[in-house]
């Protein structure tokens, strides 16, 4: 199994409120362990939301003396939201802090996966799979048949989640199980990437690539030359050995 990682600031921001974190190695009871976060807050707070999750997130799965992988992701993102919240109670700077979070884990052929929020983890085998779904203002109308998927990549108010670490006492949390074929890749994403491009065109991105360490920084720097209007954040996954 290899993985390969890039995050960037992107053209517009100050900093990078992004935070990823991977291992190929197991972590506690998981084989591997994937964690892309997209912080939101202040001048600080999103950055420290969205680094804060993921590492509570890996001391909990470090932890957890639990065997499925869902109720581990469950717990961990659960204990990482009950952080999130406490903590930004104690620091004005950090008051209403929060973030978007996607974990994964790849047990043999099967991958399992969490979310919450719109940070996004495809599929990339013969199509582009979304898996995630988004917990954001436009996709619910989307969903409702209320707007067109084409309009709401260009909606302004497109950014506005319904979901998020930190959002409150209580999370919800998405949890997706798939059967991984021979040739399948895993991609992870923020929305700086997703913004910038569509999904046809980071598909062809990925199938003109020669390497996966290269089509990362492809998918980074043509969304930097789209605009780059937001932290861009991108890990690809190979679960087979090529």
């Amino acid at each position: 199994m290899r993985a390969f990682s890039r995050t960037d600031m992107g053209r517009r921001r100050e900093m990078n409120q992004d935070y990823m974190y991977t291992s190929e190695m197991p972590v506690g009871n998981l084989p591997n362990l994937y964690v892309l976060a997209d912080g939101m807050g202040g001048h600080n707070a999103g950055d420290y939301a969205s680094r804060y999750t993921a590492e509570t997130i890996v001391h909990s799965v470090q932890a957890s003396r639990e065997t499925s992988p869902i109720v581990i992701l469950r717990d961990a993102i659960w204990k990482a939201n009950q952080a999130v919240v406490e903590k930004s109670g104690t620091d004005i700077d950090l008051e209403g802090m929060g973030t978007t979070v996607v974990a994964a884990t790849v047990i043999g052929s099967e991958l399992c996966v969490a979310n919450v929020g719109d940070s996004r983890l495809y599929i990339v085998g013969e199509y582009l799979e979304q898996i995630t779904k988004d917990h954001s203002y436009v996709q619910e109308m989307v969903r409702r048949g209320e707007l067109r998927p084409e309009i709401a990549r260009i909606h302004p108010d497109r950014n506005i989640i319904t979901r998020a670490v930190g959002g409150g006492p209580e999370i919800e949390v998405d949890f997706f199980e798939v059967d991984l074929r021979e040739n399948d890749r895993i991609l992870m994403c923020s929305d700086g990437l997703t913004d910038m491009l569509e999904d046809r065109e980071i598909f062809e991105i990925i199938k003109a690539g020669t390497d996966s360490g290269s089509i990362v920084d492809t998918l980074v720097d043509v969304a930097n030359q789209y605009g780059g209007n937001d932290n861009i954040t991108v890990i690809l996954t190979e679960p087979f050995m090529w």
